[in-house]
């Protein structure tokens, strides 16, 4: 029987058979030797060593870590079952040293003993000197410091005023402005030149530790006019010229303008 092919007909090629490529996981060697087994094999002596470093100093970690916890928990016991309950004792035995001094700041006349009686106590409670010799590190010792030298320097005893305002510390600038000043009306009173120029110095100091409107404008005042009193006409105008830019409206603003007249 005869077969005809169609014009344009093409018999259909067999289907090409496709390369199949098997895809292995090669492990990258190097002399021989597998990298990944060596690293398995690096941590498993490092974690070795430091078992074996561990089982070693076992009782020295063990020692370390239970100091630390000593440490802590003592503080934290030091802290709420001493430090506390001494800050209170402290500032309860330190009541009426302060009304003294509260009275004797307020008295018109004979103030002495009360501030005498500020320093070493009465009604059968410490004055400040007690406070600071058995309250030492309180708070309340520290603000005995600067009551004391507060006493001390309204009695006229000027060296032992400046030794405890020194010893005073504080973070509040009012306060601590205030305390400067004082040891500069302390070294005043003391009177001879080298003092009156350490006065000067506290003075200027305790004008810049606060642009408090009470504070600052007393003592560059007070700086102003011992400034007068050394013949340093210009640092004295320099002074009373930074009350009236800055402090006006102050007590020593009201009337500077006098004692600039005064030094120009």
């Amino acid at each position: 029987m005869a077969t005809y092919n169609k014009r344009g007909y093409k018999a259909p090629k067999p289907e090409e058979e496709k390369d199949v490529v098997a895809v292995e996981a090669v492990e990258e060697t190097f002399d021989g030797k597998s990298t990944t087994a060596e690293v398995f094999n690096s941590l498993d002596e490092g974690a070795s060593r430091t078992e074996e470093w561990v089982a070693k100093n076992q009782k020295v970690i063990f020692a370390v870590v239970g100091a630390i916890a000593l440490i802590t928990i003592g503080y934290l016991f030091y802290d709420k079952f001493i430090v506390a309950p001494k800050e209170e004792e402290a500032a309860n035995e330190m009541f009426q040293a302060e009304q003294y001094l509260t009275q004797a700041v307020n008295a018109t006349t004979a103030s002495d003993s009360l501030y005498k009686l500020a320093l070493n106590g009465g009604e059968g409670k410490y004055g400040f000197l007690e406070i600071i010799n058995k309250y030492p590190g309180t708070d309340a010792a520290n603000l005995a410091e600067y009551c004391a030298g507060t006493a001390y320097l309204n009695t006229g005893k000027y060296k032992e005023a400046v030794q405890h305002l020194e010893e005073f510390k504080t973070d509040d600038v009012v306060l601590k402005a205030w305390a400067i000043g004082a040891k500069g009306d302390a070294f005043v009173q003391l009177g001879t030149k080298a003092n009156l120029e350490e006065g000067l110095k506290f003075y200027d100091e305790a004008s810049k530790v606060s642009n408090d409107a009470l504070t600052a404008p007393r003592f560059l005042f007070k700086a102003g006019q011992l400034s007068l009193n050394l013949g340093k006409k210009a640092e004295a105008l320099k002074y009373f010229k930074e009350i009236k830019e800055k402090y006006s409206a102050s007590q020593e603003g009201v009337m500077i303008d006098a004692y600039i007249a005064m030094v120009e």
